[in-house]
């Protein structure tokens, strides 16, 4: 099966985080069938490995994809679209996982290079706490020195043949929020019987957008207050998200909000009960490994994009914390359309771009 083949295969299929056992099971069956030696991790994820000619087989590289889809119903209408209604590959993790395949098959029938590689296909991205969280719970590179973790996401604002990399602070860490508030509810008129839950979720809401900076990002995106046009409800909800790039800042802002709470609970003579979760961490890329990537795609006749710090998120964080790791953008032109909607369709003709690549970088590492 060819890497394209392997992709609309995946796409067909899609399946939600941690319920990927169809996929996990396709997978196997794949790596099986190229005499790829491989084992289920984080449940519903496979890891591979393969072992080089030469030298220490304890240094590794990790080479990671993601394998979880979205909630979403797909409206492409290719011939390949999801047979699962209501889920779609619609961030492109099926091209991730793609391109890995192709770079396994390709260093299984030529496994000249010294070391071991790692491929794991990850599950749960898209989902707190995350598959990069199960994963590492298992300690899976035990005894070995991992030289690298190496992953990519697909980008439509990039075109065919370019990739994209920003060395150090990439993405932000995310964490959710989730606030209910508890008053006493009555008729809206009579408010000197009431303590408004629902005045006091606004105040707050209010209060937290003034955390929104260039290097914060405090979001509410749902509220809830059931009550109507002349009653007070009991209780008042509202959950949303925090973004940062620094993992000191991030505990700062927390404590920051504990102390706004506080505030309008005395404030309102209401109670809130507060749930501050820890998310992902922020994907900070080695510098060494970014510009040593950037420096192999350009001499290599890819185009190389500098990016920007970006304040989505992604699991790939926690690697980044433990061991030198790269989280690069892969190009799928803009026609692709935006990700997780139900049109995104990315050109795979980014698959034969991140195959050559990901080949290339995982064997400049091992070989170095």
């Amino acid at each position: 099966m060819d890497t394209k083949e392997f992709r609309r295969e995946l796409h067909r299929h899609p399946e939600l985080s941690f319920e990927e056992h169809r996929t996990a099971q396709f997978i196997a069956g794949e790596l099986d069938a190229l005499g790829i030696e491989h084992r289920p991790i984080a449940t519903t994820g496979v890891l591979a490995r393969i072992e080089g000619r030469r030298g220490n087989h304890q240094r590794c590289v990790v080479l990671r994809a993601d394998i979880d889809a979205l909630p979403v119903s797909e409206m492409t209408g290719v011939e390949f679209a999801s047979q699962n209604e209501g889920v779609m590959h619609a961030c492109g993790h099926d091209c991730h996982a793609a391109v890995l395949f192709g770079v396994l098959r390709r260093l299984q029938a030529n496994p000249d290079f010294e070391g071991t590689l790692f491929g794991l296909f990850q599950p749960g991205e898209e989902l707190n706490p995350g598959g990069a969280r199960r994963v590492l719970a298992e300690n899976p590179f035990e005894g070995y020195k991992v030289a690298a973790v190496i992953g990519e996401h697909v980008d439509s604002d990039l075109e065919v043949g370019e990739i994209g990399f920003c060395p150090g602070k990439f993405m932000a860490s995310a964490d959710e929020l989730h606030f209910k508030v508890r008053g006493v509810g009555g008729h809206a008129a009579m408010r000197e019987r009431i303590k408004d839950p629902v005045v006091a979720i606004s105040d707050l809401i209010l209060r937290l957008n003034t955390f929104n900076s260039d290097v914060c990002v405090v979001s509410i995106g749902n509220v809830v207050a059931e009550g109507a046009t002349n009653v007070i409800p009991e209780v008042a909800l509202c959950d949303g998200t925090m973004r940062t790039f620094d993992e000191k800042l991030r505990q700062r802002v927390k404590d920051m909000i504990a102390g706004v709470v506080e505030e309008i609970e005395y404030k309102y003579d209401v109670e809130i009960d507060m749930n501050l979760g820890d998310g992902y961490p922020c994907v900070e890329n080695d510098k060494q490994l970014t510009y040593e990537a950037m420096l192999l795609a350009g001499s290599n006749g890819f185009k190389v994009v500098d990016l920007d710090r970006r304040p989505t998120a992604e699991d790939f964080g926690f690697y980044t914390h433990i061991y030198p790791s790269l989280f690069y953008r892969l190009g799928v032109g803009k026609e692709s359309g935006r990700a997780h909607t139900a049109l995104f369709l990315p050109d795979e003709r980014a698959l034969e771009v991140g195959e050559e690549f990901m080949t290339m970088l995982a064997l400049n590492i091992l070989n170095r």
